[in-house]
């Protein structure tokens, strides 16, 4: 990802002035979890992955895809467009951005109670986040419908 610092003067002093006009998100309710080692696990990501035979993402996108639980790198790809996205670091490993390998390890070593079927991605680097409102509603009944307890948000 690149740094504000790194940009030029003028591209830096839009990215800043965009994030402080943001909405702030009021605190919900607190909620106390069960231990990890007893809860399921998925991932969220803004990394714009997904499985070859679903539609790429498009500029503005606002959906969502899945990939299913022990989906073979082979079958996924990188559809997320920004200028500002550094993709080498996916080359040599995709789980810098979905760590799905990383979850089952951490499974098979009694880190967390288990690993959700379905996990979701979205393109990132989309100005205005209150746009995810409906998309990111769905994606949390479909969590719930799986009996996920903890969704791990992973920014790209």
């Amino acid at each position: 990802m690149v740094r504000l610092y790194d940009l030029h003067a003028s591209e830096a002093e839009h990215l800043r002035a965009r994030a402080e006009a943001m909405s702030t998100i009021p605190l919900g309710r607190w909620v106390t979890a069960k231990p990890l080692t007893e809860s399921t696990v998925a991932l969220v990501s803004t990394c714009g992955m997904h499985r070859r035979d679903d539609p790429p993402f498009t500029p503005g996108a606002t959906d969502f895809r899945i990939l299913p639980r022990g989906v073979e790198w082979g079958d996924v790809i990188l559809s997320h467009i920004s200028v500002n996205f550094d993709r080498s670091g996916l080359a040599d490993d995709p789980n810098v951005a979905m760590p799905l390998d990383r979850l089952e390890e951490l499974a098979a070593a009694g880190e967390i109670g288990g690993v959700a079927p379905w996990h979701y991605t979205f393109m990132g680097a989309h100005p205005q986040p209150q746009m995810f409102e409906e998309a990111g509603s769905e994606v949390g009944r479909l969590l719930a419908a799986d009996g996920v307890d903890v969704a791990l948000l992973v920014p790209i």
